[in-house]
């Protein structure tokens, strides 16, 4: 691999030349034909390092460099990866997004708490702290939630199609667009975060690749 490529930009690349994002530099590490979409990492996981390149400010993008070979070889069929990822992505956005977002944002806690109770055999209602305390910090959305959410089961198959890319593309969206002080840091928390926990339930070893030195090139 060269010592060199290309900055990380927004959007698709057809090729180096014309620039990458964290996703298809991804796949250049893989040895995989050059994609923002390979099969090296979880098609969600791949669908919220892409939101997160897009929406990180272009000062603050390349700091997402040490990440890129973190996602290479997390795949997994396992839906608890998918809810994983999208209860993490709610939780994070749900205390600083906007509150016409926050609704959304608590629903979708639930709905992922739902899923994983039934996968891990929990009886269903029953939170992690983690939701628990985001769902603290918005408790007119928690209420409002809990109240919409009265009756309602989430298929798997709804969940895996539609719900977790939702949650992941409106957190990230809503994070950008937060009044916080460092958005771009909590973007990319955010991906560390979600790598860690992909890792967590997968259970991959740590990535041995180099850590691309990104340049103009």
């Amino acid at each position: 691999m060269p010592a060199l490529v290309p900055t990380l930009s927004r959007g698709r690349h057809r090729n180096p030349r014309k620039g990458a994002c964290f996703m298809e530099l991804a796949s250049y590490l893989a040895g995989e034909r050059w994609s923002d979409h390979p099969a090296c990492t979880h098609p969600l996981l791949a669908a919220l390092a892409r939101l997160v390149n897009d929406f990180t400010t272009d000062g603050a993008r390349n700091q997402l460099a040490p990440l890129i070979p973190s996602v290479i070889g997390l795949t997994s069929d396992d839906l608890r990866v998918d809810a994983r990822l999208a209860l993490r992505a709610a939780t994070t956005a749900l205390p600083v997004v906007a509150a016409d977002l926050q609704l959304a944002m608590a629903v979708s806690v639930l709905a992922a708490e739902q899923i994983l109770a039934e996968l891990d055999g929990r009886t269903d209602g029953e939170l992690s702290e983690e939701s628990e305390r985001a769902l603290a910090q918005a408790p007119l959305a928690a209420e409002g939630a809990h109240k919409l959410r009265r009756g309602i089961r989430v298929s798997v198959r709804g969940f895996r199609r539609f719900a977790a890319p939702n949650t992941v593309q409106l957190a990230a969206r809503g994070i950008a667009n937060a009044c916080v002080d460092d958005a771009d840091a909590l973007l990319r928390g955010l991906l560390a975060d979600a790598i860690n926990d992909c890792r967590a339930l997968i259970g991959a070893p740590a990535p041995q690749h180099r850590t691309p030195v990104l340049t103009d090139a």
